[in-house]
């Protein structure tokens, strides 16, 4: 083989590498994305009523 054959199947092999890769990361971004709704919804309330009880506090100017 020629150093070109060579080189061009190393490159093959990261080529596939970083499809998968690319697979890899967008899972892991939906999985995150979904443990952060979920926590929004979970707390979303508490919070709300944390905004209007501090909103009531204030002084009406």
């Amino acid at each position: 083989m020629t150093t070109l054959h060579v080189l061009m199947d190393r490159s093959d092999g990261h080529k596939k590498d970083r499809g998968a890769t690319a697979v890899e990361y967008a899972l892991l971004a939906g999985i995150i994305a979904m443990a952060i709704v979920a926590t929004l919804v979970l707390i979303g309330p508490k919070l709300d009523a944390l905004y209007v009880k501090a909103l009531n506090g204030l002084p009406v100017v």
